[in-house]
């Protein structure tokens, strides 16, 4: 995944945040690239959430770290992250028609977090969003253990979470990533 200019990153970033700040009201841009710009790590990985289509943009204060919290804001699941099932495991497990990678590997690869159920219902509290895919979230250690994994999505104004087994993959289900700052 090719990662845009700083200077061009930041532009969209604060772009984004300014056009949407119902997501974050009372915060300010300054502060907040402040610590962006501290932080090489979470500039490398918002430029990964960025180039995949995530749309990153603040949605949270973390009173008890004084850390921003990033998430993928794009109205349907980052196009440049679909087609992937769950995790390594899900992935080695299938014998052909292998997807290209995993969603949790991914993840980790560009430092952000699968989003949880309550993380998901969260978001959506703030809009729209999966409204024609859905997005893989942290899966339960004993649903995962017995072959199974999470997504949610948005339908008839309603939020939903759903289950399948782990090494399913589909063009529309991809994942949201999370990124504390």
């Amino acid at each position: 995944m090719p990662t845009q200019p700083k200077a061009q990153l930041l532009n969209s970033l604060k772009s984004r945040f300014e056009k949407n700040m119902h997501r974050h009201k009372g915060l300010v841009w300054s502060e907040v690239q402040a610590r962006i710009e501290g932080n090489a790590a979470a500039l490398a990985s918002l430029g990964k959430m960025e180039a995949s289509g995530g749309e990153p943009d603040v949605i949270d204060r973390e009173k008890a770290t004084d850390g921003y919290v990033f998430c993928d804001c794009a109205a349907e699941s980052p196009l440049g992250r679909r087609s992937l099932c769950y995790d390594k495991q899900a992935l080695d497990a299938r014998k052909e028609n292998k997807p290209e990678g995993s969603a949790v590997e991914t993840a980790a690869a560009m430092g952000v977090e699968l989003l949880t159920e309550e993380q998901y219902r969260a978001l959506q509290a703030l809009g729209d969003f999966d409204l024609k895919t859905s997005s893989w979230i942290a899966t339960p250690k004993d649903v995962r253990e017995l072959g199974g994994a999470l997504f949610c999505d948005r339908r008839y104004g309603k939020v939903f979470m759903y289950h399948n087994g782990a090494q399913s993959y589909y063009a529309a289900r991809g994942f949201r990533g999370l990124l504390r700052v």
